[in-house]
């Protein structure tokens, strides 16, 4: 399988000797002309060795300091030997221009030996390949084997170019997503092409309407409808010509051009025909023909400092497809088990959650009630009580709403013991959450029931005046425990 002829477009002569031919060993082919990038459906191709050399790891970054990203690349643990290899040419992609690695195979033709690439990165103008060396080998034999001017052949095996085409199909939907954004001035700030299944996004300087989601989305359906033609033209850089990425009033860059260590000399241009021309250093369809784009009706604002953007979420390519059989299985279970037929979904759903909150409504009047009724009970345990009235109620009943059900009982209670003015010392306790409240007639007592039980049981908590609460968790004995404290209190 390959891209016909016209797809790849060299507009400038002198690029082709920067083509490093087969058997080439001193030099490497630029990114921005790789194999990979002239033929975007080559899955495998015979290269030579230019450099290799053992990989050493970076130290972790400090607590706190993870970015954030998007995109899951391919990792390389810390422990794992592995080879920093150039070959002349390759149909590895390497990470760059908004999409991800590409995964992949390298073969050593001498012996047939496999050695898995994990990623490949962008080192200025040079496609480095990290390749894992196998726990059976070491880092030295590796070197020899993977030696410059060594033979090899590197390969997408299938779950590589899967990876390949989903990134593939999904690069080629943001060029016409934001080409046509633009049409309604909608500039593009950035974009992500998020780990496999998850939607990908671009992000705008505003929220767009349904009208316009389904005005741009209907462009995009007749343009892949037509069969647009895609292809690459190539040219030498020209440093002094070299444009700045445009801003907006905000200052937030539009992200759009080449990135600012890029020195492989390649000014490279995608061109949707008729549509869109913008630089790119991206694996892209040669047609528009079947991209199956799918944009989600909807945009989310996010803030940041002083500016707000919104998300614009797609799907294109497999991505689409999964989304898809996800989603009619989730509604396929959802309608099994509300006992009706998908169409109904919506309304049943509706129903549910309607019932859902009536009855939690109700469950809470009737909580409410018991809560009285309890703290009645505790009223006449207290009376005749000589000294200070000492109790620990224990509820094993489920509630969800455990706080509120205990501070219910806790108020209730209170109230009425505050009007006689005999002193007392409660605790109130929940299990299955194990939470539990102390409630007093005096402040350093309740305290001291506290830092009892914080020591005795592991209880965290804390309190202010005449009310403790904390949680506590996995102690059988708690009841005893609690018990023992109130005693040795007072």
């Amino acid at each position: 399988m390959s891209v016909d002829s016209n797809y790849h477009r060299i507009i400038s002569p002198v690029l082709r000797e920067w083509i490093a031919p087969a058997g080439e060993k001193h030099r490497s082919t630029p990114v921005g002309l790789l194999a990979c990038q002239r033929d975007p459906l080559l899955r495998q191709l015979d290269a030579t060795v230019v450099s290799s050399a053992l990989y050493t790891s970076p130290p972790p970054p400090p607590k706190g300091k993870n970015a954030k990203k998007a995109v899951i690349a391919p990792t390389i643990s810390q422990d794992a030997v592995c080879l920093e290899v150039c070959l002349n040419d390759t149909v590895i992609f390497p990470e760059g221009g908004g999409q991800p690695t590409d995964i992949g195979v390298i073969h050593t033709l001498a012996d047939n030996t496999r050695w898995e690439v994990l990623q490949a990165k962008r080192h200025g103008s040079l496609a480095v390949h990290y390749v894992r060396v196998p726990e059976t080998t070491t880092g030295e034999a590796a070197l020899v084997a993977l030696a410059p001017g060594a033979q090899v052949r590197v390969e997408l095996d299938q779950t590589a170019f899967d990876r390949r085409y989903d990134h593939m199909s999904l690069h080629t939907s943001q060029h016409l997503l934001s080409a046509l954004l633009d049409k309604i001035q909608l500039p593009t700030l950035s974009w992500s092409l998020t780990s496999y299944p998850t939607p990908c996004y671009v992000e705008l300087p505003r929220g767009m309407t349904v009208d316009e989601i389904s005005m741009i989305q209907q462009e995009a359906n007749q343009l892949a409808l037509e069969g647009r033609k895609v292809h690459v033209e190539v040219e030498e850089l020209d440093p002094e010509a070299r444009k700045p990425v445009e801003k907006l009033e905000s200052g937030r860059a539009v992200g759009r051009g080449l990135p600012e260590d890029y020195t492989g000399g390649v000014n490279r241009v995608v061109v949707i025909d008729g549509v869109d021309r913008n630089p790119c250093c991206g694996t892209h369809l040669p047609t528009l023909n079947n991209l199956q784009l799918f944009i989600l009706p909807h945009t989310d604002a996010l803030s940041r400092s002083s500016t707000t953007v919104a998300r614009l979420y797609f799907l294109a390519g497999p991505r689409l497809i999964n989304h898809l059989v996800s989603t009619h299985n989730n509604l396929i279970s959802t309608a099994a088990i509300l006992s009706c037929g998908t169409p109904q979904v919506p309304e049943r759903v509706s129903q549910v959650i309607d019932d859902r909150k009536n009855s939690t409504r109700r469950a809470e009047d009737l909580e409410l009630e018991l809560a009285k009724h309890l703290a009645s009970d505790l009223v006449r345990d207290m009376q005749g009580v000589e000294g200070t009235f000492k109790k620990h109620l224990h509820r094993t009943d489920d509630s969800g709403n455990v706080v509120s059900f205990l501070t219910a009982i806790a108020s209730a209670f209170s109230d009425v013991a505050a009007q006689s003015g005999a002193p007392y010392l409660v605790v109130l306790r929940r299990t299955n959450t194990n939470v539990l409240f102390i409630i007093g007639s005096d402040e350093k007592n309740v305290k001291a029931i506290g830092d009892g039980l914080k020591t005795q049981l592991g209880v965290k908590g804390g309190g202010k005046g005449l009310k403790w609460s904390g949680k506590f968790v996995g102690v059988w004995k708690a009841g005893k425990v609690i018990e023992q404290v109130l005693e040795t209190a007072v």
